[in-house]
């Protein structure tokens, strides 16, 4: 059964992924799963089952038959509107074809009636925002190695879907709350609902903003406009985030200043070393961490055709590369969030319209920007 043909009335052909299926060990067949067979892993979707929440649905994790544990997205649809629908078909045609170790795995999904249901593999670590940018004692667990390592992975990702699929595949939605981590810390990419295929290998024009602020790059902000390299500068955040164990703005303290707009006042002051998180007690190598932090600010800067591709991003992150003659110019950020966020509540927006809708949207955290 192609489940893909079942939703022939709610997109095109055209927006269907177009490369060789994948072949040996991740050649798994994309299941297709009963409702009762869902409700009984999960035990009838039970609230202590529950890892996650987001405005198109929860998330549930449960146990098949077999004993594989899985995560099952159970999204709320309101035909009317056929919001939330609309998520489920991006992230259903995108994910059931890539295959990569830094992505989250498609399982299979669940269509019955109104109901619908994703099921993907199951991330016994959380994501990055509820790990690395949680609380000073939980983050003194992870070492500057495994920073350096999930970092590394997540870009791979993103060579994978910028380099290597056709059609290229920009995200849009690069954030913390969406990288996910195995039982062994091995971060995959996930949440694909705001994906969107480059079928010129260039840009796409967006009528909608759709993203979550702090992690949108200034163009496409400004101009709807979008390209890899708007994931780029959403991945330079992120590493930022890492690095620094802070979160790119907190809701609670100095919210009218980003973390890359401290970044770069540090950079200028020619004394990053203190933006490295302080729970890693000076256990790294300064000049790594120093490189790192000047490679997300390569990422961020303003101009986008300035910014690395992801490629030239792992090389830089991968190697002792000497950063000392990089030329590092200004980042570009939405200079007021408070008026962006003011003018969105007093706006009725529809959710992908909403340029903080994918801070609800996340597969696994509920947690907003900032908290």
């Amino acid at each position: 059964m192609n489940i893909l043909c079942s939703f022939s009335g709610c997109f095109s052909p055209a927006e269907q992924l177009n490369h060789d299926e994948p072949e040996g060990e991740n050649a798994e067949a994309f299941r297709v799963f009963s409702s009762n067979e869902l409700k009984s892993a999960t035990r009838g979707f039970h609230h202590s089952e529950k890892v996650g929440e987001g405005g198109f649905g929860s998330v549930y994790k449960g146990r098949l038959r077999d004993g594989t544990m899985v995560a099952v997205k159970v999204l709320s649809i309101e035909l009317e509107s056929m919001r939330g629908e609309k998520e489920f078909i991006a992230e259903l045609t995108t994910l059931s074809h890539v295959r990569h170790q830094n992505l989250l795995r498609l399982l299979g999904c669940c269509v019955e009636g109104t109901r619908r249901y994703l099921v993907f593999e199951y991330m016994e670590n959380n994501s990055v925002l509820t790990t690395f940018l949680s609380t000073e004692p939980n983050r003194t667990k992870f070492s500057w190695e495994t920073r350096r390592n999930v970092t590394i992975g997540v870009a791979r990702g993103l060579v994978y879907l910028h380099e290597e699929v056709k059609p290229r595949i920009v995200h849009r939605d690069i954030k913390a709350g969406n990288i996910l981590l195995d039982a062994n810390l091995t971060p995959k990419v996930s949440d694909f609902g705001l994906a969107k295929l480059l079928r010129d290998e260039n840009s796409y024009i967006s009528t909608r903003v759709a993203g979550t602020l702090g992690y949108l790059a200034p163009e496409y902000n400004s101009s709807r406009l979008v390209t890899r390299k708007s994931d780029v500068y959403s991945f330079g955040v992120l590493l930022l985030e890492i690095v620094s164990g802070r979160v790119v703005v907190d809701a609670y303290q100095d919210t009218e200043r980003f973390l890359v707009e401290k970044a770069w006042t540090a950079y200028e002051a020619d004394n990053l070393l203190p933006m490295v998180d302080p729970a890693l007690n000076m256990n790294f190598d300064s000049e790594e961490a120093i490189r790192f932090l000047k490679v997300g600010l390569l990422c961020v800067q303003e101009t986008a055709k300035l910014r690395p591709t992801m490629p030239e991003v792992v090389e830089m992150l991968s190697t002792r590369m000497n950063m000392d003659d990089a030329r590092i110019s200004k980042p570009g950020f939405v200079p007021d969030l408070r008026e962006v966020m003011n003018r969105q509540e007093q706006t009725n927006l529809s959710p992908e319209s909403s340029p903080s809708y994918a801070a609800t949207s996340s597969l696994w955290s509920s947690a907003n920007i900032g908290r």
